[in-house]
């Protein structure tokens, strides 16, 4: 997954201001590489092994702590207006509650999204941006980042968020958050063939 530095050809520093409005998710990415399902590449040398439940439950706990901490407003510079604040932290409290249900009652795997669909969504120029557009999941207007990295998910065209907000919560569900659409679904590998019907295949040719 290409970096936020490495998406506009800036160096870190120049991005430490946006960086800072938003919780580390350092410990959640480092626990997801262990449980996730979602892209070819394995941690485990067993590939039909399923990851650890605490491991699963531990990712669910990290990320709905990193959400936790983003209804709070206070020490953010530029915080929207209170009932803005509102309406994002009443969509934070439900992923917030969804996440903590998941960690409860962990899953035998992680259903997120893989790299691949992530790095296809649709970027939106800072140029299509408008005035008062902001993230669903942190609040912030897009215009406030100098280098805003705004993607779109396939269910609405206004379903715009910031890479760094969506990323996490596609990579634990593959649902959109503010409609709960489902936005990928993994392949289903095809049924095998019956050796019955190979030979009788055979046999008619």
């Amino acid at each position: 997954m290409s970096s936020y530095e490495t998406e506009h050809g800036i160096k870190p520093e120049q991005t430490q201001a946006s960086q800072t409005r938003r919780p580390d998710m350092s410990t959640f990415f480092s626990t997801l590489e262990l449980v996730d399902t979602s892209n070819d590449r394995q941690t485990h040398f067993n590939q039909h092994a399923l990851p650890l439940p605490e491991n699963v439950a531990a990712v669910y706990r990290n990320l709905a702590n990193a959400f936790e901490m983003m209804r709070d407003p206070s020490g953010r510079s530029g915080a929207p207006a209170q009932s803005a604040q509102d309406g994002h932290n009443e969509l934070l409290a439900q992923l917030v509650q969804q996440l903590m249900s998941y960690a409860d009652d962990p899953p035998s795997e992680v259903k997120g999204v893989p790299d691949t669909f992530i790095e296809d969504l649709d970027r939106i120029p800072k140029s299509k941006l408008k005035k008062g557009e902001d993230c669903p999941i942190c609040g912030n207007a897009f215009l406030d980042d100098p280098y805003p990295l705004v993607v779109v998910l396939p269910c609405h065209k206004d379903h715009k968020y910031d890479m760094e907000c969506i990323r996490p919560w596609l990579k634990v569900n593959n649902t959109c958050p503010l409609d709960r659409k489902e936005v990928w679904k993994k392949k289903e590998p095809p049924p095998p063939v019956e050796d019955d019907e190979e030979e009788y295949d055979d046999y008619y040719a």
